[in-house]
């Protein structure tokens, strides 16, 4: 049995949660609490030294650690519905999506948060290691931010989907990307209807809830 390593309030393994949900993958599900350090416990450094979540234990007992390696991993071992794309030239515009709204998207709205919340001093990047916060990398991380939008919005305009005509792993992480923004008090406004148009069609889906 696939064993995924969650936490119900963090971004990233929200992405892998949706991923099993729109693959219809049975698995297991356990629980690790950020809000009390439980990721750098030796417990589940055992399972994932790197101290992070998602984690993903596969059916040959294997630990996928990132979320690149886990939807690599799912899409293989289940390819129905496809959620990498089908073909050469469609794997590949979904793969830089997907890239460009984790560096545009998720990594601006981290860097924003993780540099200026008290709850996150010297807890300015994830992992086994302490790292000072940088207040100059929260600035630029809220303008980041609102330049993503304008990014999103503009490539929505004539898209049904963040990659053309069908759904796929790039919507999963430009859902959670735009849910997380609030964290750090931005959304979409009416100066982004195409993203606001596809976020409500978004919300249509099963997965998105989770």
């Amino acid at each position: 049995m696939i064993t995924l390593y969650d936490c119900a309030t963090a971004p990233s393994p929200r992405r892998a949660r949706i991923l099993l949900a729109e693959k219809g993958v049975p698995h297991e599900t356990v629980m690790v609490d950020l809000r009390t350090g439980e990721q750098m416990s030796e417990a589940f450094r055992a399972i994932n030294p790197q101290c992070t979540v998602p984690a993903l234990r596969t059916e040959e007992g294997s630990v996928l650690t990132d979320n690149a390696g886990i939807a690599a991993y799912v899409e293989a071992r289940f390819p129905e519905p496809p959620l990498l794309g089908r073909t050469p030239l469609g794997k590949a515009e979904i793969a830089s999506w997907n890239w460009r709204i984790e560096f545009e998207g998720l990594i601006s709205i981290a860097e924003a948060l993780r540099n200026s919340s008290p709850g996150m001093v010297d807890r300015a990047l994830p992992g086994p290691n302490n790292y000072p916060q940088i207040p100059e990398l929260a600035q630029r991380g809220l303008a980041r931010v609102q330049q993503f939008f304008v990014m999103l919005d503009a490539r929505l305009a004539d898209s049904e989907f963040v990659v053309g005509s069908d759904f796929s792993i790039a919507d999963i992480t430009a859902v959670v990307a735009v849910d997380f923004a609030r964290v750090v008090k931005c959304k979409p406004s009416e100066q982004h209807p195409h993203l606001q148009r596809w976020r409500a069609q978004m919300g249509k889906r099963a997965a998105m809830a989770l």
